[in-house]
């Protein structure tokens, strides 16, 4: 009879593992949709941005009459990712998501001049190759079972190298040594995408309910990152200039 009752106690405790395991699968793929959903929102304002821009001649001009703009507009943009990310804990749902898209538009005007540089056929070409890599990474770092924790040191360790690489090569202009970069920058941010897929299913699942906004919008910024930097590179390869 005790067997009997250890048994049935055994296999209620299993089913309720089961079904509790199910719950948060389907919590945590919901809180995922919403970070896709505002990368994707976030990628459609750079567009929109640059398109408008690119749209505007005289707004054109006044904006990139000279470099020192250029390294203003990032140095604003390196200043919104440093305080989103730095005051996320302390910011609004609503002023964190409010940030992300202000970054989002800042961006697009920073990439209108590589638009400019490149074909559109060209530029499309390489944001649908962009696009199929990111989507294969993304869903690897989310299905797989294997712990890639263990790979981020090292993907950002590659990371401040590449940077590295790229503010030396603004002197040399080694055309050969800009596309060793870009290679290795198309290298480790494919590594990035899967890995910060990962991390961003994680935070998923032991946030607070109350940080969750937070949380989509965090994820949604490493990804539209991850994009980001993943075509610049690829254009690189792909691209035809004007």
């Amino acid at each position: 009879m005790n067997n009997w009752n250890e048994f049935n106690e055994s296999g209620y405790s299993t089913a309720v593992q089961a079904e509790n395991e199910i719950t948060l699968k389907r919590y945590v793929a919901g809180v995922m949709r919403k970070v896709y959903g505002k990368m994707t929102l976030g990628l459609l304002v750079t567009a929109i941005t640059s398109f408008l821009l690119l749209s505007t001649p005289a707004a054109l001009s006044l904006l990139f009459s000279s470099t020192a703009t250029i390294w203003i507009l990032f140095a604003i943009e390196l200043g919104v990712v440093i305080y989103l990310s730095a005051r996320i804990d302390k910011l609004s749902t609503g002023m964190a998501t409010t940030l992300f898209y202000l970054y989002s538009a800042l961006n697009g005007v920073a990439l209108t001049p590589i638009f400019l540089a490149y074909t559109g056929v060209s530029i499309a070409t390489t944001f649908a190759i962009t696009a199929g890599t990111f989507g294969a990474m993304t869903i690897f770092g989310y299905v797989t079972r294997q712990d890639l924790s263990k790979f981020g040191s090292y993907l950002f360790m590659a990371l401040f190298g590449l940077i590295a690489c790229m503010l030396v090569n603004l002197f040399l202009k080694n055309s050969m040594f800009d596309m060793l970069i870009s290679g290795a920058g198309v290298l480790i941010f494919v590594g990035l995408t899967a890995w910060d897929t990962q991390a961003i299913k994680r935070m998923c699942a032991q946030a607070d309910p109350s940080d969750l906004g937070k949380v989509a919008t965090m994820g949604a910024l490493s990804l539209y990152l991850d994009f980001i930097n993943l075509f610049l590179h690829l254009l690189r390869f792909f691209g035809s200039r004007n």
